[in-house]
C-alpha cells in the first residue's frame, strides 16, 4: 500500500488543508480521456466483486476424485466442476491487468510536470477520486480472496490434472482458454495473500523507476523526485 500512496503524498504533508470532494467531483476537459478510460475499468469492479464473493470452488468434487483414482465418472465430474471455475479465475486475473493500466494512466496524470502531485490532486478532482476507488475495490477484492482457500485448491487440481492428461496425449479443449504460460502468471498471482495489491504496487513501483530513468534525460521530471 504505501508504494501506490508515497507516489502522490510526497509533499502533501506540507499542505494541510488539502481537500478532495470526492462526492461532487467531475472530471474536466483536460480530465476527460483518461477519466473514460479508467472508468470503462472501474464499471466492470463490481461484478468482478459480485463474482469472487460467489465462487464455491469445487473441493467436494476433488476430494471423491482424489479418494477414488480409479473411478472415471468421479474424475470426470471434478474436471468438468473445475474447468469453468478456471475460466472465471482467468477473468479475475484478466482484470487485474486492466485495472494496472489504468493505475498507470492516472499515475501518469496525477504525477506528469510542470505541476506536483499535489497540485494535481487539487486541480484533478475525478481522477483522484478514481485512484481511490481502485484502492477501494483492491483491498475488497483481496479480502475477499483471502477469505476462499478454495481458489488455490481448484487452481492446482487444474495445473495436476492438466499435466497428467497431456502426458495421456488427451484433448484438453480449455487449453485454447488457459494455456501453459497463462496458468503459470495466474498461478503466481493467486499464490499471493493481497495479489490485487500486490499487482498494483509492483506497477506503482515499476512507475517510479520509469520516471526516476527519464529524470536522468528530462530535467522537468527532476521536480518530482526531489
Amino acid at each position: 500500500m504505501g508504494n501506490l500512496l508515497k507516489v502522490l503524498t510526497r509533499e502533501i504533508e506540507n499542505y494541510p488543508h488539502f481537500f478532495l470532494d470526492f462526492e461532487n467531483a467531475q472530471p474536466t476537459e483536460g480530465e476527460r480521456e483518461v477519466w473514460n478510460q479508467v472508468n470503462s475499468v472501474l464499471q466492470d469492479s463490481e461484478s468482478i466483486l459480485t463474482g469472487l464473493q460467489a465462487y464455491k470452488g469445487a473441493g467436494q468434487e476433488i476430494r471423491d476424485a482424489i479418494q477414488n483414482p480409479n473411478d472415471m465418472m468421479l474424475q470426470e465430474r471434478a474436471w468438468n466442476s473445475v474447468c469453468p471455475l478456471v475460466i472465471k479465475l482467468k477473468m479475475f486475473y484478466s482484470f487485474s491487468l486492466r485495472l494496472e493500466e489504468a493505475l498507470k494512466s492516472l499515475l501518469e496524470s496525477l504525477t506528469c510536470p510542470p505541476l506536483t502531485p499535489t497540485q494535481h490532486l487539487e486541480r484533478e478532482q475525478a481522477l483522484a477520486k478514481q485512484f481511490a476507488e481502485i484502492l477501494h475495490f483492491t483491498l475488497r477484492f483481496d479480502e475477499l480472496k483471502m477469505r476462499i482457500p478454495a481458489i488455490q485448491n481448484d487452481f492446482s487440481y487444474y495445473r495436476r490434472t492438466i499435466s497428467r492428461n497431456r502426458i495421456n496425449n488427451m484433448n484438453l479443449d480449455i487449453e485454447n482458454e488457459v494455456n501453459n504460460e497463462m496458468a503459470n502468471r495466474m498461478s503466481l498471482f493467486y499464490a499471493e495473500a493481497t495479489p490485487m495489491l500486490k499487482t498494483l504496487s509492483t506497477a506503482t513501483t515499476n512507475f517510479v523507476t520509469e520516471v526516476r530513468a527519464l529524470a536522468q534525460h528530462n530535467q522537468p521530471f527532476k521536480s518530482f523526485l526531489t
